[in-house]
């Protein structure tokens, strides 16, 4: 009977919905005027929508079983390992340096819009050094091993990556001058729509969203993302306004001419668990291992993915450069 309930728990929650079911059954609906109550409900949605989107999968027999599988896993096995770590991570952040902030926003919409800027800007730099420093790149290459784009690739994480960007993304918002409260809610609204933008075909086809994708980062945006095209590798690192990556230059469309092909372009199996988790950990050992003298070490650790210490780089700018200059030949 243990078991079970323990795999009742663990089932509710995956789905998030033990709240919603608490409010439900007390019948007391006047806490949906709070966060909590808000929250409550529509924290099960990506679950849902994760088993909505495998089910079409089966309908249309397109349903990506091998990813659902590893994904799964590392779920599992994050559960265990991370659960608690990133908002540990967080609470001490706020409390080392929120004294140092130059001030203090306020719950106002100006505030809010200027908090939402300043997280998507430390978002933009836990994202991009997780695709530049080739140590940060092995936290990020879990996520970005799938084959295939569906909602459980939002589970696909190394479970040391969470108190990475944690650390960076809070790191920037107090020192802003973020309210904590304010920094809380958009995280919650940042989760939500994150998870989002990694749902599949099997249930939006066309994820451009017409005029809105101007504006804001759009499932289609982030499958650009998730290729290794090259002409959309390290390419629209933010999460929902895409401000930073027009200021940057790393802003890249989905061209209808070129289809998207996911994963990574190290020979993995993207099958195997043990070489989406670790596979990029063995990679990165094995170079430090052999280059020679410490400062090739070194290098290995923290210049991007690619770079050789013999001048035979094959970086992502290199490789994105070389095929932009000759689609202008």
């Amino acid at each position: 009977m243990e078991i079970l309930k323990t795999l009742y728990d663990e089932v509710i929650g995956f789905l998030g919905i033990g709240n919603a079911w608490d409010i439900l059954q007390t019948g007391d609906y006047s806490v949906l005027t709070t966060y909590e109550g808000i929250t409550a409900f529509i924290v099960p949605l990506i679950p849902l929508l994760v088993l909505l989107e495998f089910i079409l999968g089966l309908v249309y027999k397109k349903p990506d079983t091998k990813v659902y599988k590893v994904n799964f896993l590392i779920y599992v096995f994050n559960r265990f390992v991370g659960r608690f770590i990133a908002i540990a991570m967080v609470v001490l952040l706020i409390g080392w340096l929120q004294p140092y902030a130059p001030f203090q926003t306020s719950a106002t919409w100006y505030w809010f819009i200027y908090g939402y800027i300043v997280w998507e800007f430390g978002h933009f730099l836990y994202h991009y050094w997780g695709h530049k420093v080739r140590l940060f790149w092995c936290l990020h290459s879990t996520h970005h091993a799938p084959e295939n784009m569906n909602l459980s690739v939002t589970y696909a994480h190394f479970f040391l990556e969470a108190p990475y960007a944690d650390t960076v993304r809070t790191t920037v918002c107090i020192l802003a001058g973020l309210e904590p409260t304010m920094l809380f809610a958009i995280m919650f609204i940042d989760g939500t729509y994150g998870a989002f933008i990694h749902v599949g075909e099997n249930m939006i086809k066309d994820a451009r969203f017409g005029a809105l994708g101007k504006f804001i980062l759009t499932p289609s945006h982030h499958r650009v993302h998730h290729a290794k095209n090259p002409l959309y590798m390290d390419t629209n690192f933010c999460n929902l306004l895409n401000v930073w990556d027009h200021v940057f230059g790393t802003y890249q469309e989905e061209e209808r001419k070129e289809k998207i092909r996911y994963g990574i372009t190290r020979k993995m199996d993207s099958g195997n668990f043990m070489d989406v988790y670790f596979g990029e950990f063995a990679a990165l050992a094995k170079d430090v291992w052999n280059a020679p003298g410490l400062k090739n070490k070194i290098a290995y650790i923290f210049m991007p993915p690619g770079w050789s210490h013999t001048g035979e780089h094959q970086t992502a700018k290199m490789v994105r450069k070389e095929y932009m200059e000759e689609q202008t030949v």
